[in-house]
């Protein structure tokens, strides 16, 4: 097993002036998970953070916003499977992210770069290892990814969210830490959620994502079944806005064929910002994909989930982490394979209708959180860096 680090109270007389790189991103979790780690840092005295991303990924846009100096690169992903693909990314943009990434840090030298996970860390990783400079990865999911497989060869510890079954990494350096919340999601309110979106505290909420881009099938499926959906809840739908799937206007034209009485009841946004720690205390139940910062967030924060893993990812690690919680008691999973809009219909209906079990749930899933895993993951980093 992993060893666990006990609650850590960092205190400033441990600090010295230090530089940290955070790198990663590409996805959601990635990116929240760097950006928690980044405001625990500053709260225990470390402001010289800054983060090398992608150029287009969601990182790029919201580690701005957060404050902290932003350097792209040029990246590529690692796909295990045949794509004409591959050629250009393995061939090109990942060595030339590595060049990149290997001038940064040259420029930058800091005392220890934060490795999120995801294809966008390992160039920085990389290049962090040939200027020997100390590396921690962070591991979210139930599955570890082959960039973080790859960076744990010789990373000088492994910080893990759920304990591992099998030998990915070396036993010695890994440590259960758990994964961090955004602290802007806390404190959120059900009634100032409501109020938003022009809903009551009278009736349950369920709150649909997809994921920063949306999901193209959970889009249409509860499309399909809109009206039905809506004489049992209320809804908060995150669709995205991918012009490939035109879901959201397609949505916006099941919404308007709705009746007046049921329209009120459904509430489409392609995407969410600030509003989303109300959104989530507003939220009875959360119907969406299980990937690391969906699961995450709904766990710190006490949501019962839906969870419809993405089918075809790495080491199907959507599907590894709504079947951890589901055995937890906090969630349920529905297998892609099996949704339709009469089963989506049959499966909400269902939770919605014990409000007492749906609550036990949330705090099922709150167990599963580390409240104060960034101070764990702060304490490891200033340990990496000690005399």
């Amino acid at each position: 097993m992993p060893s666990a680090l006990p609650p850590v109270n960092v205190g400033m007389q441990d600090l010295t002036p230090l530089r940290v790189v955070i790198a990663g991103g590409g996805t959601g979790g990635h990116t929240s998970a760097g950006l928690a780690v980044a405001a625990a840092l500053e709260r225990h005295g470390i402001s010289d953070v800054q983060w090398i991303g992608s150029r287009r990924g969601i990182e790029a846009r919201r580690v701005p916003e957060a404050g902290l100096p932003y350097h792209a690169i040029a990246t590529g992903k690692l796909r295990r499977y045949w794509d004409w693909r591959n050629v250009s990314d393995l061939g090109l943009r990942v060595p030339t992210g590595f060049l990149q990434s290997r001038r940064l840090l040259r420029r930058l030298a800091p005392n220890l770069l934060f490795a999120t996970g995801g294809f966008v860390a390992l160039p920085p990783a990389l290049a962090a290892r040939s200027l020997h400079i100390p590396v921690i990865v962070h591991e979210q999911t139930a599955v570890p990814g082959l960039a973080n497989r790859i960076a744990g060869r010789f990373a000088r510890r492994i910080a893990l969210t759920f304990p591992l079954a099998g030998e990915e990494f070396p036993r010695e350096r890994i440590v259960l830490t758990g994964n961090p919340i955004r602290p802007e999601l806390l404190g959120g309110s059900r009634e100032e959620g409501c109020r938003l979106f022009g809903l009551t505290t009278a009736r349950p909420v369920v709150y649909v994502t997809g994921g920063s881009q949306g999901s193209h099938r959970i889009n249409r499926v509860v499309g399909a079944t809109l009206g039905p959906l809506l004489e049992a809840c209320q809804i908060i739908h995150q669709a995205g806005d991918n012009p490939e799937t035109g879901d959201l206007d397609w949505l916006e034209t099941q919404a308007g064929r709705l009746p007046k009485g049921l329209g009120r009841r459904y509430a489409l946004r392609p995407h969410v910002g600030a509003e989303l720690r109300h959104i989530y205390a507003a939220a009875d139940l959360v119907v969406g994909r299980s990937g690391a910062g969906t699961v995450n967030e709904c766990c710190h924060l006490g949501r019962p989930a839906l969870y419809i893993p993405l089918p075809g990812t790495r080491g199907d690690e959507q599907t590894a982490n709504a079947r951890l919680t589901e055995a937890a008691g906090a969630a349920v999973l529905l297998p892609q394979v099996s949704l339709n809009p009469e089963r989506l219909l049959e499966a909400i209906a269902a939770l919605l209708s014990n409000a007492a079990e749906l609550r036990a749930m949330g705090e099922r899933a709150r167990r599963l959180a580390v409240p104060d895993a960034a101070d764990r993951l702060v304490r490891l980093i200033l340990e990496a860096v000690a005399p």
